[in-house]
């Protein structure tokens, strides 16, 4: 019902930002959960952030909460996440993922239903 485009993602060094962008489409954004997730080489895939609607509050993962920024545009069916302080260990494919508003966690990758196909983020130091 939704597909899920990331952008954003490459190379900075450590200290860096970048800002990675979701588009969606096929259904309004504002009738889903949104959140981000990161996979890195040989990790299972980790909860990064999620907010249940526009403007409210985000759940931020502890290894990202005071560094990473989730934000949603509805009205561009988009959904960003600002990384700042970027650290080696955020070196990850970055996918974002939708849910449905009735979902009752949003933790989990489990709690998702769409998914993007992802965008690599590198830190170096």
């Amino acid at each position: 019902q939704v597909q899920l485009v990331e952008s954003g993602g490459g190379s900075v060094q450590a200290g860096g930002s970048l800002r990675l962008s979701c588009q969606a489409s096929g259904r309004v954004l504002n009738y889903y959960i949104m959140g981000w997730f990161r996979q890195a080489p040989g990790k299972e895939r980790e909860f990064v952030a999620a907010s249940r609607w526009s403007g409210g509050t985000a759940s931020y993962a502890d290894s990202v909460k005071g560094r990473f920024t989730f934000s949603r545009d509805n009205n561009k069916s988009a959904a960003y996440l600002e990384m700042n302080s970027l650290k080696n260990d955020d070196t990850a494919v970055y996918y974002c993922a939708a849910a449905s508003v009735a979902s009752r966690t949003v933790l989990n990758p489990s709690d998702y239903a769409y998914w993007g196909q992802g965008t690599q983020v590198t830190v170096s130091s």
